[in-house]
């Protein structure tokens, strides 16, 4: 390949002194073919291919690895074929006698023509995403999964952070309710994936059906919900690298606690200071840019909405409700009647007929009985021999 300045003092020959062709081959000691070309291309173009490259061995056997890629696809990740699989696949199956290269280069420009390309987004003040992550965590010197709550602004990258026992519908309430108070003011609009907490169905026009619950939300702070593509991650790209970032940076290493409240004291702290530091390419703290974002949140509601998940329920023979697998126990006046159970993330209340018949702390467990013992004092005055078998007296 001829340098530029070959390229400039021939075409300098011809152009602007206005020399023949002929002249300019003879002179620089070029062909003919050589100087048209120069006078061409202002630059060495380099070389370009006029057809296809031929490849007489694996070109009978394209199709071949265009099928496995293709059966990849609803393959696990983890069992996907590599170019070297490919390659001892073809040489084993059906003779395959060229190298490992060419079959390497073909699997390379064929997975890159199915990677998948996004558009760059703009993120305008005052709209949220929403998702949900896991950790491990040691609360009350015992060693335990935790979920997360994860709230992102994307026009300023501010977050806020809860972790809670269990992905479940008054987590997720709560979370909101917790978030909103946290940036003084509640989002235009929020996306969230397509999580069972808030969408009850998926409709054939893309439109979804909410939950109970999520409608109760979405109807006491009137925000706009949305919903990325199911599957699709990267429609809430913001909040998924939420979650990466907060399970890297604050809860690593593993976060030590007395009790859930004093790690979330610890996560709220952490969102904070994260406002001082800066985020991608912009030059403005995150602090600074939350300002926009503050202003244009609507005002909260004058009462904030009650972070409960409500089921109906009926008092059993024992006095007994049940909620999420575990009992709870009710005074015995109110047997065999139907009642409303609240089941908040650390406490579990039971209404009858409008009225708090029982309040209990929350158990996650599974078959739990969680009993008040004044609430059988009543009976065994009436059976006395009931007294040292009472399990509600137990201990």
């Amino acid at each position: 390949m001829f340098a530029v300045e070959i390229y400039a003092a021939v075409r300098d020959f011809v152009f602007n002194q206005e020399k023949s062709r002929r002249e300019a081959a003879r002179v620089f000691g070029l062909s003919r073919e050589t100087v048209a070309k120069m006078c061409r291309f202002s630059l060495p173009p380099g070389y370009t291919r006029t057809k296809p490259v031929e490849k007489p061995k694996l070109g009978p056997l394209l199709p071949v690895i265009d099928a496995i890629l293709e059966a990849d696809r609803t393959s696990p990740v983890k069992q996907r074929h590599t170019a070297k699989r490919i390659f001892e696949r073809l040489r084993d199956e059906h003779g395959f006698a060229g190298g490992y290269t060419v079959v390497k280069d073909h699997v390379r420009l064929c997975r890159a023509r199915g990677r998948e390309t996004f558009v760059p987004l703009a993120h305008p003040p005052g709209h949220a995403q929403v998702d949900f992550g896991e950790a491990i965590a040691v609360i009350g010197g015992v060693r335990q999964k935790i979920h997360f709550f994860c709230l992102d602004l994307p026009q300023s990258d501010a977050c806020f952070v809860k972790a809670y026992p269990r992905e479940t519908t008054e987590a997720f309430l709560d979370g909101h309710v917790s978030a909103f108070g946290f940036f003084g003011g509640v989002p235009l609009s929020v996306l969230y994936d397509n999580t069972r907490i808030a969408v009850a169905k998926i409709c054939g026009d893309g439109r979804r059906e909410r939950t109970r619950a999520f409608t109760e939300l979405v109807s006491h702070y009137l925000l706009r919900d949305r919903f990325g593509r199911p599957g699709k991650g990267n429609d809430k790209g913001k909040v998924e690298g939420l979650v990466k970032y907060a399970r890297s940076n604050f809860m690593t290493p593993i976060p030590v606690a007395a009790s859930l409240a004093e790690l979330n004291a610890m996560l709220a702290e952490r969102c904070r200071r994260r406002q001082d530091e800066r985020a991608g390419r912009h030059a403005q703290m995150i602090g600074d840019r939350l300002a926009a974002d503050c202003e244009a949140l609507r005002p909260l509601p004058a009462v904030p909405l009650e972070p409960c998940e409500k089921r109906g329920g009926r008092v059993s023979s024992t006095a007994l409700v049940r909620y999420r697998s575990n009992d709870y126990s009710v005074p015995t006046a109110y047997g065999f009647q139907d009642v409303m159970v609240k089941g908040f993330v650390e406490e579990v209340v039971v209404l009858c007929r409008g009225e708090e018949i029982a309040r209990h702390p929350r158990s996650y467990g599974t078959g739990v009985f969680v009993a008040d013992p004044l609430h059988y004092l009543a009976l065994i005055e009436v059976k006395p021999n009931a007294l040292d078998q009472a399990a509600a007296l137990q201990g």
